[in-house]
């Protein structure tokens, strides 16, 4: 039986894979995002298969008024793939409290926003899939993006603690860390750095991502098909790193973690109590 999906920044890079990869599986697809021109655009030749929706992910009322459509047009929600986000970089210091409120309003609680919604849902048909979109920086640092990275070992946090109280209901959880795929994320169209200068950080502040962009390893029309391989199999994994580069970087971090652990081992268990 064909899914029925729903995708929050379909219309363009990593969503807009996702989308054209599900649909071409046969599947169909709420394609959701800020623009919905843009997005009748990108899946004029799709038809019926597709329901084009305006979704500001920041916004909760919109989620549920996108769910409520899909469920009028399409009957249920087989898979939910939380992408849409942006990066906002620069140093902590140098980035705005109101920069970074809005960075966890898109990243975090519209991704929350967009979950809350679907899952009823979900739980009444006692089956589905929700994907959410990480990052590497969900589990590592990395200078000039201390906001980003922490949006995104919010949503780490969120979706493993989240596949523990959806589990009972047939609904699986998966959180999917990309390494560096080759969109627009680091084009100035997309990112964001800190609007404020601090002189002591005056060699570091101004360094950016830009020689990378469009030279990423990652391609996302692979991925694309990927995710939709995740959603097909019955037993998915809850964490999923995609690409060579996020492969090598979790192997590394990873090991680093495990080193520490083992090394203050003897002083962290002094601190237990005598019962």
């Amino acid at each position: 039986m064909s899914k029925i999906w729903i995708i929050t920044g379909a219309n363009r890079g990593i969503g807009a894979q996702v989308a054209k990869a599900a649909l071409a599986a046969g599947d169909k697809v709420v394609a959701t995002g800020r623009n919905v021109e843009q997005l009748n655009a990108v899946y004029a030749s799709y038809a019926e298969q597709v329901l084009n929706l305006t979704l500001d992910i920041s916004r909760e009322q919109d989620a549920v008024a996108a769910v409520e459509l899909a469920l009028a047009r399409f009957g249920r929600i087989d898979v939910l793939v939380n992408n849409a986000g942006y990066g906002q970089l620069g140093l902590f210091e140098e980035v705005g409290s109101d920069d970074v409120e809005r960075q966890f309003q898109t990243n975090v609680f519209g991704l929350m926003h967009a979950t809350r919604a679907v899952l009823p849902a979900m739980r009444k048909q006692r089956s589905g899939h929700i994907l959410n979109l990480a990052s590497i920086g969900g589990f590592m640092g990395f200078d000039n993006a201390s906001i980003y990275c922490a949006t995104k070992f919010a949503v780490v946090g969120f979706s493993e603690s989240l596949a523990l109280e959806v589990a009972p209901f047939g609904i699986n959880v998966t959180v999917v860390e990309p390494g560096f795929f080759r969109t627009d994320f680091l084009d100035r169209s997309s990112v964001r750095y800190g609007s404020k200068e601090i002189a002591d950080y005056s060699a570091t502040s101004r360094s950016t991502y830009d020689g990378y962009n469009h030279q990423q390893p990652g391609d996302p029309v692979k991925l694309g098909r990927v995710l939709v391989e995740l959603a097909a199999m019955t037993e998915p994994p809850l964490h999923f790193v995609a690409g060579s580069d996020a492969v090598s970087f979790a192997m590394s971090a990873f090991e680093r973690r495990r080193s520490e652990v083992e090394m203050h081992a003897a002083l962290s268990v002094t601190t237990d109590g005598n019962f």
